[in-house]
């Protein structure tokens, strides 16, 4: 698997990603990736149904994610942003207290087809989204992934922030825990040239 697969969530692919998030239900009760998302200038967050908020985003360029396709269907996606843009996450005081140098990006959520799980999917999606932050400059990457209990089954809606061991295998390094389960991980992204 390589990039290949992955395309940037724009007005293009949005048709695909929203084709996705319906196969699921809205993803997590019809979030339709928007929790860690806030209002902009020009949207706000209660004034439309989720699918559309999120098309707002996308439209404003204020909603990131890497697409992973499978032909012409995306099959999962790695969600980032500025921490203007996602600023809604899990334990944010706890986050803020303890944050000393905040990073420009950061990695909030994931969401893999059921049809494609347990076959490196979601670590496909993360290295799309490394990539594409890469062509936009890059810059420190930090994010929040789950530590699993070991010993306990996991609900993969209770891994939607990935696993920490995920994360490691992509290079990133452990910081901290942030609540019970959740840690604080980050990685530098060299800055790359767009493809011509």
């Amino acid at each position: 698997m390589g990039l290949d697969r992955i395309r940037p969530l724009d007005a293009d692919t949005f048709p695909a990603w929203l084709a996705l998030a319906q196969k699921h239900d809205g993803v997590w009760g019809g979030c339709y990736c928007s929790y860690f998302h806030a209002d902009t200038d020009r949207t706000a967050k209660d004034g439309f149904d989720r699918p559309t908020f999120k098309r707002r985003l996308v439209e404003e360029g204020v909603a990131h994610a890497a697409l992973v396709f499978d032909g012409d269907d995306a099959i999962a996606w790695c969600e980032y942003g500025s921490p203007a843009e996602v600023p809604n996450i899990h334990h944010r005081k706890e986050y803020d207290a303890g944050e000393s140098r905040p990073a420009p990006w950061r990695i909030t959520c994931f969401f893999v087809d059921r049809d494609h799980r347990r076959a490196g999917v979601a670590r496909e999606a993360l290295d799309g989204a490394l990539h594409l932050i890469g062509r936009a400059g890059g810059g420190e990457v930090v994010s929040f992934p789950n530590e699993p209990v070991p010993g306990k089954a996991t609900s993969s809606s209770f891994l939607h922030n990935g696993t920490r061991s995920m994360f490691e295998k992509a290079g990133f390094t452990f910081e901290r825990r942030l609540g019970k389960r959740k840690t604080v991980m980050r990685i530098v992204v060299p800055p790359a040239h767009a493809e011509p």
